[in-house]
């Protein structure tokens, strides 16, 4: 009796059998299943509305780093908060400096300005009395 003779197809079958069966063996049954096989009508809308929930997060993503023009240089909106927006409201300049952000918060004014019209008559200041800028 003459000897079965595989073709290269059939081993490379059996070698694919073979690879399946020990990552089973290893993994579990799950490892070597097709995805397609547990899938059903509700794992579709269930991954339709992740992918909706992901892309408005991307959409509001590009929306925060929009750039802002501030004195003719774009700036990213993540960089500034709103708090940090605000400009001098004595001279209209906005916060160069870690003193600006501290004089903008507790008077309302750079730190230029604080050094010209607010040391020294705080008390004036915070009453309301503010420079003419006519």
């Amino acid at each position: 009796m003459a000897p079965i003779r595989l073709s290269m197809k059939d081993k490379n079958l059996d070698q694919i059998a073979a690879v399946e069966k020990a990552i089973a063996e290893k993994y579990g049954d799950e490892a070597i299943t097709n995805p397609k096989a547990a899938w059903d009508e509700s794992k579709e809308k269930e991954y339709l509305s992740q992918m909706q929930e992901f892309y408005q997060k991307i959409k509001k993503n590009e929306e925060y780093q929009e750039k802002i023009d501030i004195n003719g240089i774009k700036v990213s909106k993540k960089l500034f908060s709103r708090e940090s927006l605000r400009c001098c409201s004595v001279c209209g300049s906005f916060p160069k400096k870690s003193m600006d952000d501290v004089c903008l918060t507790k008077f309302d004014c750079c730190s230029k300005c604080h050094l010209q019209y607010v040391e020294g008559r705080e008390e004036r200041w915070l009453k309301g009395w503010r420079p003419n800028n006519g």
